[in-house]
């Protein structure tokens, strides 16, 4: 029992709560990025190493935390593990970090990161936490991927992961998808697509 209580933790971040296209949290940084798949893995794993490390801390300190500093003392855990991405990220991917620029330290301030902090890690055990964390960071990743695969394809015509060609169509590219206004109308047609399949699920349930 305890290990299907774990594994629903984990698996709820992916599919039932996916904090992008469930909880809709989380926009501005992943509308901003979702430009190429380098953007979308690098944004990805840094939101990931966070939430799941932010986790753990807040978990084993949940107890001795007064309520009443408990939102600061969050900011500064998760800043903590924003500056050690940042930093990793400056020393040995200087690239993909100058392509991130500003939305690597702004994940201190990202609403998921800090409302599972708040929601979840201050108040369950250690092992749900993690497991928390876990699900909640590849549900954002898979969600980047998925929107920057399409914005990169459509307004490029191919698709490069680390400076290796992966596929290359003789396609006229519709620039727009590369744009804000291309990652708005995306953004908008998987949300629709996801609330249809949500739907239709509850109706078969029911």
């Amino acid at each position: 029992m305890k290990k299907d209580s774990t594994s629903l933790e984990l698996m709820k971040g992916i599919f039932k709560e996916n904090p992008v296209f469930c909880l809709v949290l989380g926009l501005c940084p992943f509308l901003a990025v979702s430009t190429s798949l380098d953007n979308a893995i690098g944004m990805g794993l840094a939101a990931t190493f966070v939430l799941l490390s932010s986790n753990i801390i807040i978990s084993l300190i949940r107890n001795i935390v007064p309520d009443k500093i408990r939102i600061p003392i969050f900011i500064v855990v998760i800043a903590s593990f924003v500056t050690i991405a940042s930093l990793f990220m400056q020393a040995y991917l200087p690239a993909l970090n100058k392509s991130l620029g500003i939305y690597v330290p702004l994940i201190v301030v990202n609403c998921i990161i800090l409302g599972r902090a708040e929601a979840f890690a201050s108040k369950n055990k250690l092992i749900r936490s993690i497991m928390d964390g876990l699900g909640m960071g590849i549900g954002f990743t898979l969600s980047l991927l998925l929107i920057s695969f399409i914005r990169e394809f459509l307004g490029t015509g191919s698709l490069r992961l680390f400076g290796v060609n992966l596929i290359s169509v003789p396609i006229e590219p519709a620039m727009m998808f590369i744009l804000p206004a291309g990652a708005l109308l995306v953004m908008g047609l998987l949300l629709g697509l996801f609330a249809h399949i949500r739907n239709k699920k509850y109706e078969v349930k029911e």
